[in-house]
């Protein structure tokens, strides 16, 4: 007796849909009716399972790209001595991500929504600021939340540049880049 594979849940199937939707097509041409269609599930789906298309991809980036920070960052200790190992950590993804035609969907979303704004509320540690914060103990924890966040923008930025896309990161730029965060996450602060 051969046994059947089971068949993803709705939400699964949502976020597998918009995921192959928006390899072909912009972020902006793909939607809600477009990815049920594609997922066979009912149109009003995406709203009861996500609320909407923007936590929809908000919830395939975190499902995709979470899992690839999460065991590295889950025994990351805090201190400036700490600092380049965990930005090492968080850089390893993106170079990873950025060698595959699917990585890179993922940090062009990833780019989309960080950089501009985009309002979703993530679930995973790992994309929450606070959650960074104590990385950095000698800084005020909203001071270290602050350049965490902007270290993660230069990055995303970075990562998720057409240049990047076309061409991939040299190794310098590679090196430049973790050498600016790395300054920039240890220089002094305020005392907390």
């Amino acid at each position: 007796m051969v046994e059947k594979a089971p068949v993803a849940g709705t939400r699964e199937r949502l976020i597998a849909a918009a995921e192959q939707l928006l390899l072909t097509e912009p972020y902006d041409e793909v939607s809600v009716r477009a990815v049920c269609a594609a997922a066979g599930a009912n149109p009003a789906a995406v709203h009861y399972h996500f609320g909407s298309k923007e936590a929809l991809v908000g919830a395939l980036i975190e499902d995709r790209l979470g899992p690839l920070w999460a065991e590295g960052l889950a025994g990351a200790s805090g201190g400036r001595d700490s600092v380049p190992a965990v930005v090492d950590t968080i850089l390893a993804p993106f170079v990873e991500l950025a060698a595959d035609p699917l990585g890179r969907l993922h940090l062009r979303l990833l780019a989309r929504f960080v950089l501009g704004r985009h309002l979703t509320t993530w679930q995973g540690p790992w994309f929450q600021m606070d959650s960074w914060a104590p990385l950095l103990p000698e800084l005020k924890r909203s001071q270290a939340a602050q350049r965490w966040m902007l270290a993660f923008d230069l990055i995303i930025m970075r990562f998720g540049a057409p240049e990047i896309e076309d061409h991939g990161m040299s190794e310098s730029a590679l090196t430049a880049l973790r050498t600016f965060v790395v300054a920039g996450l240890t220089a002094p602060g305020e005392q907390p």
